[in-house]
């Protein structure tokens, strides 16, 4: 056989195994809770069939936020205008400026000013938000405000017992309940001990940060949902991982709802879901350790 000859099947071999050889480099991995693959269109079906789609990002990882806005969109497309929009990253006090938004009654720059949006949400929420804007989606912020969180992280719950009406209508109803025992909150009291970590009186406060938190968010997606629409919830993993915090508090609030749960998990492979992230949702998001971040 000639040298063009073996240059030739050699060209020929690589293009009908498609340089298989160099492998596949996928952005990302989908999988069931159990870490069998899924597949996207299936799963957005079954997204379209739920009440509440909790999402839960890390909050720095740029593909986890494009597939954000990509669910947003497809859900938007597969319920046309019966999609709301959920939040942690705006709190409840600034709720009316972020209807505005939406609305299309005040500027982005307005919002950017007033509404302390976080430092990432130029490129990380800006397009969601505008995408909710063009296609009159409903947004909500969820979150309790964070001086209040921040007052029981110093002071316990007590701290909120004198709050006035108008400061308790911005979070979710007291006394508020604490379940120390789910496995969330026992992982931060592992955590933090007896420490004073971040100014606060030890892991029991900040335990019940956390669960205000929680029950706040959970709180306003009960009341921004409406009948026969789907809330998509953009959060971080901590609050809903393995059905713990906000859907713990929406299992108290409205046991009936049909909760549905994504989560963002970083692996060396992409190929099999790792042990330790088997049921950590209903839909497990895998992107590489190497992904890009945005800060």
């Amino acid at each position: 056989m000639t040298p063009s000859m073996s240059r030739f099947l050699l060209i020929l071999t690589l293009a009908i195994t498609g340089f298989a050889f160099t492998g596949d480099r996928p952005a990302y991995r989908l999988f069931t809770a159990a870490g069998a693959v899924a597949d996207y269109d299936q799963m957005l079906t079954e997204l379209a069939q739920a009440d509440v789609v909790l999402f839960g990002e890390q909050h720095n990882d740029a593909l986890a936020h494009w597939l954000e806005l990509q669910v947003a969109k497809d859900l938007a497309r597969l319920k046309p205008g019966k999609l709301v929009l959920g939040l942690e990253m705006f709190e409840r006090d600034v709720q009316p400026l972020v209807a505005q938004y939406a609305a299309g009654t005040l500027a982005d720059t307005a919002l950017t000013r007033q509404a302390r949006p976080w430092p990432n949400y130029d490129t990380d929420y800006r397009p969601l938000l505008q995408f909710a804007r063009e296609n009159k989606v409903p947004v909500i912020g969820t979150n309790a405000p964070r001086p209040f969180a921040q007052a029981v992280a110093r002071g316990s719950l007590k701290a909120l017992d004198k709050l006035p009406a108008a400061d308790r209508a911005l979070l979710a109803p007291l006394p508020l309940k604490v379940d120390y025992e789910l496995p969330g909150y026992k992982n931060m009291a592992a955590m933090f001990g007896d420490s004073k970590a971040h100014g606060g009186g030890g892991a029991q406060n900040i335990i019940q940060a956390q669960a205000l938190k929680d029950a706040t968010m959970a709180h306003f997606i009960r009341l921004s949902r409406p009948d026969g629409h789907t809330l998509l919830h953009l959060n971080g993993s901590y609050h809903s991982d393995r059905h713990d915090g906000i859907v713990a508090y929406l299992r108290q609030y409205a046991p009936k709802l049909r909760v549905r749960t994504l989560s963002v998990v970083t692996q060396a492979q992409l190929q099999a879901l790792d042990k330790e992230q088997v049921d950590v949702a209903d839909f497990v998001v895998v992107v590489p350790e190497d992904g890009s971040k945005t800060y």
